[in-house]
């Protein structure tokens, strides 16, 4: 898969300090995105490492939080910083994909709904093929204006019933590293 990059967005100590943190779904997460990162690194195929950076709280770099969250092991080919939900806006990232010749995309991360589905809305829009790797993504649950609930379940089920077929391929782990026609990458 010579012209696929991993992303992995914004998988960072800093969500461990927000009253939303849930770790009900860590484990089931952890396990996903650590088979993904060492699944990719095994086929040779590029894990860029993206984290969310703001001017103060836990997001700033001061903070000490910009961090990989533990216990994920990865040793990235490139490092971004964003301060927007996208990936792609203001981070040197589209910049580093052309130049490599990335044309798809494995997306990752947290939260499965604002950078990992908006990095996603955005690549399409740019041309990349993208999996949505939503096995791979972590969030939290939200409660909407009329008061109603969502579990993350819910959030991630929404999440791939818009960008499928529109903005992306929902994939597995094991799909999206078999890469775009279904079979197993060495």
């Amino acid at each position: 898969m010579p012209d696929t990059a991993l992303l992995v967005i914004d998988v960072q100590d800093s969500f461990r300090h927000r009253p939303y943190w849930d770790e009900a779904d860590l484990p089931r997460y952890l396990d996903r995105q650590q088979a993904l990162i060492d699944g990719a690194m095994a086929r040779n195929v590029p894990v860029v490492q993206v984290f969310h950076v703001e001017d103060q709280g836990v997001f700033s770099l001061a903070s000490g939080h910009v961090r990989t969250l533990e216990p994920v092991r990865i040793t990235p080919d490139a490092v971004f910083q964003k301060r927007r939900h996208s990936a792609l806006v203001g981070s040197g990232l589209e910049v580093w994909l052309n130049q490599n010749g990335i044309r798809r995309l494995l997306v990752s991360g947290i939260r499965t709904e604002q950078c990992c589905e908006t990095t996603t809305r955005h690549a399409s829009d740019l041309g990349y093929a993208v999996d949505y790797v939503a096995e791979a993504t972590l969030t939290f649950a939200m409660t909407d204006a009329a008061g109603r609930r969502w579990s993350a379940d819910e959030i991630r089920a929404r999440t791939e019933l818009v960008l499928a077929g529109r903005f992306a391929r929902i994939a597995t782990v094991e799909e999206a590293l078999a890469g775009p026609a279904g079979r197993l990458a060495a």
